[in-house]
């Protein structure tokens, strides 16, 4: 239910997980592309499990992406980074350049991810990620 309800929010237009200044249009083309750049550690795509935290493009055509890992010592960041940044040219061809920051405030968690990637990550693993980390945090799973 909450993988449909995902959907449906998605197509009424719902706002990204990411700060950003791009059009509407963009910024659903770029959330479609980004679908598509997959995590090395936990196959799921960066969009889903809330690794994008902004992608802007400023006045000289610059666009300025910054992004997190789910851990600090991932071997793979590089191959990451230039992933996102290819499929953000596909979208934004006009850009001049692409910058990829790769930062670690705030860390990434769990509650970063989209509910669609929740479900997933349940499918994938068998249990809620969510749920897990919200109990080894000594809280509630306020999420739903």
């Amino acid at each position: 239910m909450a993988v449909s309800n995902q959907a449906a929010a998605e197509e009424q237009g719902e706002e990204p997980i990411f700060k950003t200044n791009l059009p509407k249009e963009k910024v659903k083309e770029l959330i479609e592309i980004l679908r598509n750049v997959y995590d090395p550690e936990i196959p799921i795509n960066v969009y889903d499990l809330g690794l994008i935290y902004e992608v802007t493009m400023d006045s000289d055509n610059v666009v300025h992406v910054k992004m997190t890992l789910t851990a600090v010592g991932c071997p793979l960041s590089e191959n990451l980074g230039y992933q996102v940044g290819a499929a953000i040219q596909q979208v934004l061809p006009d850009a001049k350049d692409i910058e990829i920051d790769v930062v670690f405030d705030p860390p990434w968690t769990p509650l970063k991810m989209t509910n669609l990637g929740r479900e997933m990550f349940k499918a994938l693993y068998g249990y809620d990620i969510v749920e897990q980390w919200l109990k080894s945090q000594g809280q509630q799973d306020s999420q739903g």
